[in-house]
């Protein structure tokens, strides 16, 4: 389809508008090919002002419909891709050279490969959907990157042919052919697990962006298992974790693969600007998913009095990463129990990775003395931490409406008692 200037000037009027509303007035102005074209770029643009903010301010960019826009990446973990891969292949910050060569055999939308690119001498983006190749081409050209490869292939079959690279990143597809989602490596598209021995032969790093829902100790073990398929002398591949959140929210889980991998791995918990690091055993991680054990974790002895407390709730990444044990111990923080993943501490904790809450009032789950602490309280934001009873319904009993200032933690300290902490944001 030709795009008319007539079309071009439509978009950029109407950008701002209520896409339902423009497809009922703009019917009958373009044709349903047209009009089809319009509304998904002004969704496309409305959606990439959240996700992809830098790209909206460049006239002609294109987007692609609604399910890869869904799928892609944002700028701000796309940056950190970058962040990432320039420290891999050793590229000082302000260097602005380029060396090696990539490629993206999962290019998508593009994004993750319009922030890589730039750090290679030569780059390559994999697509088997021609749709996309067509306009990952059309905006390369308006994001300057005039030194890139488009390559509309499978990518397994591309892989087989490809010469070596510095670096390979793929973010296999979740979805089934019924269009529902996926988590398991096995279940994406194409199979990783399948292809991790080849990769390691063809790239001298593998970046693997995966579900925020996997288990990563699994996922780890299932990728060694997989590249020392055969291998006498097992060694470990995997070299670093990633697990990326962005206001609280987990987004995405990286895994950096190389044959150069020592015998600790790396974790990084990611929430926005904040990263906190550690590393552990290959062995541990491979076969332990409780290799910060609740039994290395400090547990506050005396609670009968801690209102006025500080309670430290660690961020969505770091909850994830299960790195209690780690936390404690730079932070100086106890848990309430030892299964309760909330903290707390005799003295004020600076910078703490999560959300702090000040503790105002503790209770049991007598029924006068619920009353009487919550006295006052119509609504608050309730959450359960090691608790039987779901938020829903605890909701219910509490008689609370959702929101206000008052945060609601119901949970279990030590010697198995269950309370209400009520409590305040910092």
């Amino acid at each position: 389809m030709e795009i008319s200037s007539a079309i071009i000037q439509y978009i950029q009027q109407h950008r701002k508008d209520n896409v339902r509303n423009l497809a009922l007035t703009a019917s009958g102005k373009f044709s349903n090919n047209e009009l089809c074209f319009i509304l998904q770029q002004i969704e496309g643009w409305q959606k990439a002002c959240k996700k992809l903010p830098s790209w909206t301010v460049i006239d002609g960019v294109l987007y692609p419909p609604g399910l890869s826009m869904e799928q892609c990446s944002s700028e701000q973990t796309g940056r950190y891709k970058a962040t990432l891969v320039r420290r891999l292949m050793n590229i000082p910050q302000d260097d602005k050279s380029c060396f090696g060569s990539m490629v993206d055999l999962t290019g998508g939308f593009g994004v993750d490969f319009s922030f890589l690119a730039p750090l290679f001498q030569h780059a390559t983006y994999v697509e088997r959907q021609s749709h996309l190749c067509d306009v990952a081409k059309h905006n390369f050209a308006l994001f300057g990157l005039q030194h890139v490869n488009i390559a509309c292939q499978d990518s397994e079959e591309y892989l087989e042919v490809m010469s070596p690279v510095s670096l390979v990143f793929m973010d296999p597809a979740r979805r089934d052919n019924h269009g529902g989602k996926t988590y398991a490596i096995e279940d994406c598209t194409p199979d990783v697990l399948m292809l991790v021995s080849i990769l390691l032969k063809k790239a001298d790093y593998v970046v693997l962006k995966l579900s925020p829902m996997l288990d990563w100790h699994k996922a780890v073990e299932d990728l060694n298992q997989k590249a020392n398929m055969g291998i006498s002398d097992r060694k470990n591949t995997v070299a670093e974790v990633h697990i990326i959140s962005v206001s609280n929210e987990c987004k995405e889980l990286l895994i950096v693969l190389t044959r150069r991998a020592k015998e600790y791995i790396h974790v990084y918990g990611v929430n926005d600007c904040h990263i906190f690091d550690y590393s552990i055993p290959s062995s541990y991680a491979q076969t332990d998913s409780t290799y910060s054990s609740h039994k290395s974790i400090p547990v506050l002895s005396d609670m009968t009095d801690i209102v006025g407390y500080e309670l430290y709730e660690p961020n969505a990444s770091l909850m994830k990463a299960g790195c209690f044990a780690e936390l404690a111990k730079r932070y100086g923080v106890m848990a309430l129990s030892q299964n309760t993943r909330l903290f707390t501490a005799t003295n004020p904790v600076d910078y703490f990775p999560g959300r702090v809450f000040k503790i105002e009032a503790v209770a049991t789950f007598n029924k006068k003395e619920l009353k009487e602490k919550l006295k006052g309280i119509t609504k608050a934001n309730i959450a359960v931490r090691n608790f039987p009873i779901k938020v829903d319904d605890l909701r219910k009993r509490l008689k609370l409406k959702d929101g206000g200032y008052t945060y609601i933690f119901a949970t279990t300290i030590a010697e198995k008692q269950h309370v209400i902490l009520i409590c305040k944001r910092k």
